[in-house]
């Protein structure tokens, strides 16, 4: 069983998660493989074998933090990654017509050729640029690209945008990280490495503001951002190429799906049904037909002599509404992937899937990571407008457009990525409820969708004022209760439920509560709307108490929105706003 080194006791890991953030595998020690949400690992994802070669070694700091730069994204990886093809590939390439229905040709030229077919060729090469890294006392972060919630007090929760520090990358699949004072096992393939590692962004604004106090900070300044422009316009100047050329590399990699696989795929239909090419590869082509118009606009505002001048903001604001079509790809991403492991566990689907690869030149990734790429881009363009923003100047042209790109494709990827969470939240939150004994009553989808927060509080209710320690697992619209088994204390026993709906959070304060006629601290009181329903929940310290409270708080306004939006058809039945200490 692993456990996490520096760990006091060194603490044994969970033996399995419900996260329901997507998080499809158990962390490590679980006797499980299974770890990235949708079936591709980690290194999958990324590439790393064709850039790395024998395995990342050599010197620190510039090199490997440079290296850690080129696995951004997928995006970046097209241009930086050499594709060796077997003797004769290209020759086949223009006679694929002629493949068209020949599997022993397949078998023949592919089975030799060496590659692992669906599997990256590489060794793990980013794994050890970060580990080395770590060991030599630098700090690696990354940014969470998904909303991971956990049920497992071992795992570390994030919300998408989140920065958390990588302390220990060991396994391929779940990373150790940190985010302030919690610390825990997180899914790898949710998060994306910085693209420089050297300083955290939150410091770039000192630095900005101390090149302007004097020239001989500026001087020093501008070794890192280049010479020619002031520093600000410097790096706007960055971020707009970054863009520009992340945008052009992700039309190239749809480009090669479309034309190298569903245009491939679709000529088998000896192999391929209609229905499995429709849950395989989604709208992908609308997609491309909507980013290929995307780009052209970019490049319409894209200023190629000043490129920190360029006025893309109007772009993302045009086309807002367009990025809606990544709904549809997201939420169908999961199937795409179930599909896709069924196929390749026939020999002559794995040949296929390679030939198609090698035929259109494309880096060595399977195509479950390339059908990854738009999931991730959707999330990404957040987090480069937001770079865009803080470099570039209130007076700029472009300014007014790109804080409100950013607001609107901040709400669009919040939507894509809310719909998806909670549909792979659906089984996570099932198998759950599998695992607690003696369950009584409905199920918890009958009501529910998400888990809000859980933790160990004591509990007392009328008409027993006994101080009880049970396990709440607070959700949309109810809470539930557990007791933890004495000799096995992972496992749990159903012991009751609480409708959040009909209910009144209150923050009592320190002292005599006058309900129950007790001094109390660290306390909430819950009381009913309707009857004489009380339950007084205590935690063991302060800061635990007002976690409990904002979880509470998120839990109403999830609700509220849920109804707004759609995306739950359970609204509250009796819920009202309360005031004066209450939330």
């Amino acid at each position: 069983m692993r456990t996490q080194q520096g760990s006091e006791g060194g603490v044994p890991l969970p033996g399995g998660s419900c996260g329901s953030s997507g998080s499809s595998g158990l962390s490590p020690g679980s006797g499980s493989d299974r770890g990235s949400p949708t079936g591709v690992k980690v290194d999958q994802c990324l590439g790393m074998g064709g850039c790395m070669g024998g395995g990342g070694g050599g010197s620190l700091g510039g090199t490997l933090r440079g290296v850690l730069s080129r696995y951004w994204s997928l995006e970046s990886l097209h241009s930086t990654t050499a594709l060796v093809v077997p003797d004769g590939a290209s020759e086949k390439a223009g006679h694929w017509e002629e493949l068209g229905s020949e599997d022993d040709l397949l078998y023949e030229d592919f089975r030799s050729c060496g590659h692992r077919f669906g599997h990256p060729g590489g060794g793990g090469g980013e794994q050890l640029a970060i580990n080395e890294l770590i060991s030599d006392g630098s700090v690696v972060y990354a940014e969470a690209l998904w909303d991971h919630v956990t049920m497992d007090d071992q795992e570390l929760g994030f919300k998408a945008g989140d920065v958390i520090e990588v302390v220990d990358a060991t396994n391929k699949e779940w990373w150790w990280g940190r985010i302030t004072d919690s610390e825990g096992w997180f899914p790898a393939s949710f998060v994306r490495l910085r693209v420089n590692q050297d300083e955290p962004m939150d410091d770039y604004p000192t630095h900005l503001e101390d090149a302007q106090a004097g020239e001989e900070n500026r001087e020093g300044l501008g070794l890192f951002l280049g010479p020619g422009l002031p520093c600000k316009e410097q790096m706007r100047t960055n971020v707009i190429n970054e863009i520009m050329s992340t945008e052009r590399d992700y039309i190239k990699h749809l480009k090669d799906i479309c034309e190298g696989y569903v245009k491939q795929c679709r000529k088998r239909t000896d192999m391929f049904t209609e229905e499995q090419l429709c849950t395989i590869f989604g709208n992908i082509e609308e997609i491309y037909r909507f980013q290929r118009k995307f780009l052209k606009g970019l490049e319409k505002n894209f200023n190629k002599e000043q490129p920190h001048l360029s006025e893309i903001g109007c772009c993302f604001l045009e086309h807002q509404t367009d990025f809606q079509i990544y709904s549809e790809y997201c939420n169908n991403h999961p199937n795409a992937c179930i599909q896709i492991s069924k196929l390749v566990k026939v020999n002559k689907y794995v040949f296929f899937f390679e030939a198609c690869r090698l035929l259109q030149k494309m880096i060595d990734i399977s195509l479950d990571g390339f059908l990854l790429t738009p999931v991730q881009k959707i999330c990404k363009y957040p987090l480069q407008l937001a770079e865009l923003l803080k470099y570039t100047n209130p007076q700029h042209r472009d300014y007014t457009d790109v804080e409100a790109a950013l607001n609107a494709m901040k709400n669009v990827a919040r939507l894509i990525n809310e719909r998806k969470r909670r549909l792979e939240n659906i089984d996570k939150i099932a198998q759950w409820q599998s695992s607690i004994e003696d369950w009584e009553g409905e199920d918890v989808l009958s009501r529910s969708s998400d888990l809000i927060f859980s933790g160990e509080l004591s509990k007392l209710s009328h008409p027993h004022a006994r101080s009880q320690q049970r396990m709440f697992f607070l959700f949309d619209h109810q809470m539930v209760y557990c007791k933890k088994d004495l000799l096995r204390r992972d496992m749990l026993y159903y012991k009751s439920r609480m409708d959040m709906d009909c209910m009144i959070v209150i923050d009592v304060e320190d002292g005599k509560e006058k309900d129950f006629n007790i001094s109390v601290k660290n306390a909430i009181k819950l009381r009913a709307l309707a009857g004489d329903e009380i339950h007084l929940l205590c935690s063991k310290k302060p800061e635990q108490k007002q976690r409990w409270l904002r979880a509470f708080a998120d839990e109403r306004i999830q609700v509220q929105h849920d109804s707004e939006t759609g995306i739950l058809n359970t609204p509250g039945k009796c819920r009202s706003l309360d005031t004066g200490g209450n939330i």
